[in-house]
Protein backbone atom coordinates (compact mmCIF):
# COMPACT_ATOMS: atom_id res chain seq x y z
CA UNK A 1 0.00 0.00 0.00
CA UNK A 2 1.36 3.39 -0.86
CA UNK A 3 1.32 6.72 0.98
CA UNK A 4 -1.55 8.09 -1.10
CA UNK A 5 -3.75 5.04 -0.48
CA UNK A 6 -3.06 5.27 3.27
CA UNK A 7 -4.18 8.90 3.18
CA UNK A 8 -7.38 8.08 1.28
CA UNK A 9 -8.27 5.21 3.62
CA UNK A 10 -7.57 7.30 6.73
CA UNK A 11 -9.61 10.20 5.40
CA UNK A 12 -12.57 7.90 4.70
CA UNK A 13 -12.46 6.50 8.25
CA UNK A 14 -12.22 9.97 9.82
CA UNK A 15 -15.16 11.26 7.76
CA UNK A 16 -17.22 8.26 8.91
CA UNK A 17 -16.59 9.14 12.57
CA UNK A 18 -14.36 6.16 13.19
CA UNK A 19 -10.87 5.71 14.69
CA UNK A 20 -7.43 5.33 13.09
CA UNK A 21 -4.10 4.15 14.49
CA UNK A 22 -1.47 6.40 12.93
CA UNK A 23 2.09 7.72 13.18
CA UNK A 24 2.39 11.28 14.47
CA UNK A 25 5.29 13.67 14.91
CA UNK A 26 5.85 11.99 18.31
CA UNK A 27 4.48 8.53 19.26
CA UNK A 28 1.91 6.40 17.41
CA UNK A 29 -1.54 7.68 18.17
CA UNK A 30 -5.22 6.95 18.18
CA UNK A 31 -6.99 9.53 16.07
CA UNK A 32 -10.45 10.68 15.14
CA UNK A 33 -12.38 13.79 14.14
CA UNK A 34 -11.91 16.16 17.08
CA UNK A 35 -15.30 17.77 16.32
CA UNK A 36 -17.29 14.51 16.35
CA UNK A 37 -18.53 13.60 19.84
CA UNK A 38 -19.27 9.93 19.09
CA UNK A 39 -15.80 9.47 17.55
CA UNK A 40 -14.20 11.06 20.63
CA UNK A 41 -16.21 8.69 22.86
CA UNK A 42 -14.77 5.74 20.91
CA UNK A 43 -11.25 6.94 21.76
CA UNK A 44 -12.12 7.05 25.48
CA UNK A 45 -13.58 3.54 25.23
CA UNK A 46 -10.53 2.10 23.44
CA UNK A 47 -8.16 3.64 25.98
CA UNK A 48 -10.37 2.71 28.99
CA UNK A 49 -9.87 6.33 29.93
CA UNK A 50 -12.13 8.56 31.99
CA UNK A 51 -13.84 11.13 29.81
CA UNK A 52 -12.96 13.86 32.30
CA UNK A 53 -9.35 13.73 31.06
CA UNK A 54 -9.04 15.96 28.00
CA UNK A 55 -7.35 14.99 24.73
CA UNK A 56 -4.64 16.58 22.61
CA UNK A 57 -5.49 17.52 19.05
CA UNK A 58 -3.35 18.13 15.97
CA UNK A 59 -3.83 21.00 13.52
CA UNK A 60 -1.93 21.80 10.32
CA UNK A 61 -1.07 25.43 10.99
CA UNK A 62 -1.95 28.85 12.38
CA UNK A 63 -5.16 29.29 10.41
CA UNK A 64 -6.68 26.06 11.68
CA UNK A 65 -5.45 26.82 15.19
CA UNK A 66 -7.35 30.11 15.14
CA UNK A 67 -10.62 28.28 14.33
CA UNK A 68 -10.40 26.19 17.52
CA UNK A 69 -8.91 28.59 20.09
CA UNK A 70 -10.32 31.90 21.34
CA UNK A 71 -7.88 34.78 21.70
CA UNK A 72 -4.50 33.17 21.07
CA UNK A 73 -1.76 34.88 23.10
CA UNK A 74 0.79 36.44 20.71
CA UNK A 75 3.70 34.61 22.39
CA UNK A 76 2.36 31.33 20.95
CA UNK A 77 3.36 32.16 17.39
CA UNK A 78 6.91 32.93 18.53
CA UNK A 79 7.13 29.69 20.52
CA UNK A 80 5.91 27.56 17.62
CA UNK A 81 8.31 29.24 15.18
CA UNK A 82 11.42 28.76 17.36
CA UNK A 83 10.68 25.22 18.55
CA UNK A 84 12.76 22.63 16.69
CA UNK A 85 10.79 19.74 18.21
CA UNK A 86 7.05 19.00 18.40
CA UNK A 87 5.48 21.20 21.08
CA UNK A 88 2.02 20.77 22.62
CA UNK A 89 0.52 23.97 23.94
CA UNK A 90 -2.43 24.15 26.31
CA UNK A 91 -4.60 27.14 25.46
CA UNK A 92 -7.05 28.69 27.95
CA UNK A 93 -10.11 28.72 25.69
CA UNK A 94 -10.87 26.02 23.13
CA UNK A 95 -13.89 26.28 20.84
CA UNK A 96 -15.77 24.32 18.16
CA UNK A 97 -14.60 20.94 19.49
CA UNK A 98 -16.44 17.82 20.65
CA UNK A 99 -17.13 17.35 24.37
CA UNK A 100 -14.22 15.58 26.03
CA UNK A 101 -11.59 17.25 23.87
CA UNK A 102 -11.42 20.37 26.04
CA UNK A 103 -10.76 20.19 29.77
CA UNK A 104 -13.54 21.08 32.22
CA UNK A 105 -12.04 24.59 32.53
CA UNK A 106 -12.32 25.06 28.74
CA UNK A 107 -8.59 24.68 28.06
CA UNK A 108 -7.36 22.54 25.17
CA UNK A 109 -4.01 20.97 24.24
CA UNK A 110 -3.02 21.51 20.60
CA UNK A 111 0.06 20.73 18.55
CA UNK A 112 0.77 22.12 15.12
CA UNK A 113 1.94 18.97 13.40
CA UNK A 114 4.75 19.02 10.87
CA UNK A 115 5.09 15.27 10.24
CA UNK A 116 4.48 14.57 6.54
CA UNK A 117 1.63 12.04 6.88
CA UNK A 118 -0.29 13.93 9.58
CA UNK A 119 0.20 17.29 7.92
CA UNK A 120 -1.27 16.03 4.65
CA UNK A 121 -4.09 14.13 6.36
CA UNK A 122 -5.16 17.15 8.42
CA UNK A 123 -4.87 19.42 5.40
CA UNK A 124 -7.21 17.18 3.38
CA UNK A 125 -9.57 16.57 6.28
CA UNK A 126 -9.75 20.32 7.01
CA UNK A 127 -10.46 19.70 10.70
CA UNK A 128 -8.30 18.86 13.72
CA UNK A 129 -7.56 15.25 14.58
CA UNK A 130 -7.40 13.81 18.08
CA UNK A 131 -3.94 12.56 18.95
CA UNK A 132 -3.64 10.41 22.04
CA UNK A 133 -1.00 7.74 22.56
CA UNK A 134 -1.92 4.27 21.28
CA UNK A 135 -2.14 2.57 24.66
CA UNK A 136 -4.60 1.69 27.38
CA UNK A 137 -4.74 4.50 29.93
CA UNK A 138 -2.10 4.05 32.64
CA UNK A 139 0.20 1.92 30.47
CA UNK A 140 3.38 3.24 28.83
CA UNK A 141 3.02 4.96 25.47
CA UNK A 142 4.50 2.92 22.60
CA UNK A 143 7.72 4.48 21.32
CA UNK A 144 7.29 2.79 17.91
CA UNK A 145 4.77 0.63 16.06
CA UNK A 146 6.14 -2.68 17.41
CA UNK A 147 5.25 -1.67 20.99
CA UNK A 148 1.52 -1.23 20.33
CA UNK A 149 -0.47 -3.88 22.22
CA UNK A 150 -2.91 -6.11 20.34
CA UNK A 151 -5.94 -4.96 22.34
CA UNK A 152 -5.39 -1.41 21.06
CA UNK A 153 -4.44 -2.56 17.57
CA UNK A 154 -7.59 -4.68 17.27
CA UNK A 155 -9.91 -1.90 18.56
CA UNK A 156 -9.39 0.62 15.76
CA UNK A 157 -11.07 0.86 12.36
CA UNK A 158 -7.94 1.43 10.29
CA UNK A 159 -4.20 0.98 10.86
CA UNK A 160 -1.95 3.23 8.80
CA UNK A 161 0.85 1.34 7.04
CA UNK A 162 3.15 4.36 6.64
CA UNK A 163 6.14 4.27 9.03
CA UNK A 164 5.30 0.88 10.57
CA UNK A 165 8.91 -0.21 9.88
CA UNK A 166 10.37 2.84 11.66
CA UNK A 167 12.21 1.34 14.66
CA UNK A 168 13.39 4.68 16.02
CA UNK A 169 12.26 5.30 19.60
CA UNK A 170 9.90 8.28 19.75
CA UNK A 171 8.60 10.06 22.83
CA UNK A 172 5.75 12.36 23.74
CA UNK A 173 6.15 16.07 23.17
CA UNK A 174 6.86 18.67 25.83
CA UNK A 175 3.66 20.32 27.04
CA UNK A 176 3.40 23.96 28.06
CA UNK A 177 0.44 25.96 29.25
CA UNK A 178 0.04 29.51 27.96
CA UNK A 179 -2.23 31.84 29.89
CA UNK A 180 -4.15 34.66 28.23
CA UNK A 181 -1.65 37.18 29.64
CA UNK A 182 1.25 35.29 28.00
CA UNK A 183 2.54 33.59 31.16
CA UNK A 184 4.07 30.19 30.30
CA UNK A 185 4.13 27.14 32.57
CA UNK A 186 5.88 23.85 31.74
CA UNK A 187 3.58 20.86 32.29
CA UNK A 188 5.79 18.11 30.79
CA UNK A 189 9.39 18.58 29.69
Amino acid sequence: MDFEEDLRNSLKILKEGRVILYPTDTVWGLGCDATNSSAVEKIFTIKSRSDNKSLIILVDGDQMLERYVRDIPEIVFELVNVSDTPLTIIYPNGKNLAPGVCNADGSVGIRICREIFCQELIKRFRKPIVSTSANISGNPAPSNFDEIKSDVFNSVDYVVKFRQEDRQKHSASPVIRVEQNGVIKFIRK
